[in-house]
């Protein structure tokens, strides 16, 4: 790993007619002291990379070294949120990357702890889970619980491919009915909660209930790691002489896990004559920007080569390549691995940052070339790559979303190495070829609909997919029928409300590695 420290570093910004950059030198004095040295890189990174960077005060109104707590993660987490306050969304008066779930967290730009020497790490310092390399260590399911505090039914949302749960033979619509040998669902206040998430954050757990099917089942699971596809589910639906491909996408984990998952299962929809696609997006938090591009070529036909799919702008430091900091950090590709040319270490200095550069144009892969509707189904764990795709398509094909309100992320990074951790600073915004981006405030579906966690990907009963197939086939959204349905983790007041989600720590990334740039 290579360790970057600044000492000193000597700034100087030209003004950029709108956008406005602090001009004065950015000198920290001395230490040596490591945690205050992180504490100034993360600060002197932000001036220079971060998208709002305009916004920031010099390095003596924010103090860097101001901020001291339990431990030095925690220091450091604390210095980013008071960075990441400053660039404020006029459509709102708030900041652009305020999270209104945890209002005490960043909503996007984040730090991690290395997990291994010389890998890029993507999860938050919580449970684990699969990660954008698709390597997953846990149980493999996501729980929800839905009714009351006094009554409820547990749930499983997803299981990850080739987990502990997932060889148990446990998928979407299994239902708990107990725990460790306890029953659940009558008490979640009055200890269950405590008990569940106990039981949840250990290395091993007995579950039993029933399954789809009807039929009981009671396993033991143990964490592990393993390694996982990124596709829950790819079918074929045949409904009015339509045939409609499916596919439900878990994440965009990096080429060699995703590139040929999702090359297999286009090349099937082809083989078998499909004409329209639902793509379901619902848990799928995002990921490299390189497999997002790859997939809107799978779905886009051959008429949009050479037009533009999405453009990415970077601050206007960045794009008059006055981000000298850069120079500091090497570039690494989707495994961690160093990028030389002609013998030398290539670093992000060496990038070009200005728009006209970093404009990704359609180029068609996959010999599936009819495709003229998309429907996407979406949550609030719809985000950042998986808007992108979204987004990207519009101008060019009839696409609708179905399902509720997507996260809302509209910017990207990449890591910034610093001593023993990487720093994701939200670094550049995306648009469509009609310039349209800025969604913070997420995608709106076109038919809403509730999450049925009672049917399995695939089910052309599942109320999200029965409205998708019925646009595809009618022209038209059904109404919305019934089963094990929510509309977001906050709703009150009907049995099917989601009292709680218990899922392994995902991040929301919109992540560019210089391969995934070009």
């Amino acid at each position: 790993i290579i360790n970057t420290f600044l000492v000193a570093l000597s700034i100087f910004f030209t003004a950029c007619k709108k956008d406005k950059i602090i001009a004065k030198e950015e000198t920290p004095p001395p230490t040596s002291n490591r945690d205050e040295l992180t504490k100034d890189s993360i600060f002197l990174y932000a001036k220079q990379v971060y998208l709002w960077n305009a916004e920031l005060p010099t390095y003596t109104l924010f103090n860097p070294r101001q901020y001291k707590g339990s431990d030095n993660i925690t220091n450091l987490n604390a210095e980013l949120f008071a960075l990441t306050r400053y660039g404020k969304n006029a459509a709102t008066g708030l900041p652009y990357e305020y999270n209104p779930e945890y209002t005490d967290e960043t909503k996007y730009s984040f730090i991690e702890d290395l997990a291994a020497e010389g890998k890029l790490a993507f999860l938050k310092n919580k449970q684990s889970s699969v990660d954008f390399n698709g390597e997953g260590n846990d149980f493999g399911f996501s729980v929800i619980l839905l009714g009351k505090s006094s009554a409820y039914d547990v749930f499983l949302r997803f299981v990850s491919p080739g987990s502990p749960a997932a060889l148990a033979g446990l998928g979407r619509g299994v239902k708990i009915e107990k725990i460790n040998g306890r029953a659940i669902g009558t008490n979640y206040n009055g200890g269950e909660d405590v008990f569940i998430n106990n039981a949840l954050n250990a290395n091993s757990i007995n579950i039993a209930g029933k399954k789809l099917s009807g039929s009981s089942f009671d396993v033991n699971l143990t964490k592990a790691k393993y390694e996982s596809s990124p596709i829950f589910k790819d079918t074929v639906l045949v409904n009015g002489g339509k045939k409609i491909g499916y596919l439900a996408y878990a994440r965009f984990t990096d080429d060699k896990n995703s590139e040929a998952a999702l090359t297999n299962v286009f090349s099937k929809f082809s083989g078998a004559g499909v004409t329209d696609l639902v793509v379901d997006l619902r848990y799928n938090p995002g990921g490299y920007v390189s497999t997002a591009e790859h997939l809107i070529n799978l779905i886009a036909p051959s008429s949009l080569n050479g037009k533009t799919m999405f453009e990415q702008t970077y601050n206007a430091t960045m794009q008059a390549g006055l981000a000298t900091i850069l120079k500091n950090q090497p570039q690494r590709d989707q495994q961690g691995a160093l990028i030389y040319n002609n013998g030398r270490l290539l670093t992000y200095a060496d990038e070009s940052f200005k728009k006209s550069d970093n404009r990704t144009l359609f180029s068609k892969e996959g010999s599936l070339d009819n495709i003229s509707k998309v429907v996407f189904i979406t949550t609030d764990g719809t985000a950042s790559s998986s808007e992108l795709v979204i987004n990207s398509l519009k101008p060019f094909l009839t696409v609708k979303t179905v399902g509720s309100t997507s996260y809302g992320k509209p910017v990207g990074f990449f890591p910034i190495r610093i001593d023993k951790y990487d720093l994701y600073l939200s670094s550049f915004s995306t648009t469509n070829a009609n310039g349209d981006g800025n969604y913070f405030a997420g995608i709106k579906p076109d038919a809403e609909r509730d999450d049925d966690v009672s049917k399995d990907f695939g089910d052309p009963s599942e109320t999200s997919l029965s409205a998708a197939i019925s646009f595809l086939t009618n022209g038209k959204f059904t109404t919305s029928s019934g089963g094990k349905t929510v509309n977001s983790a906050k709703s009150v007041g009907s049995s099917n409300n989601v009292l709680k989600v218990y899922e392994p720590a995902v991040l929301k990334g919109m992540v560019a590695t210089p391969e995934g740039e070009k």
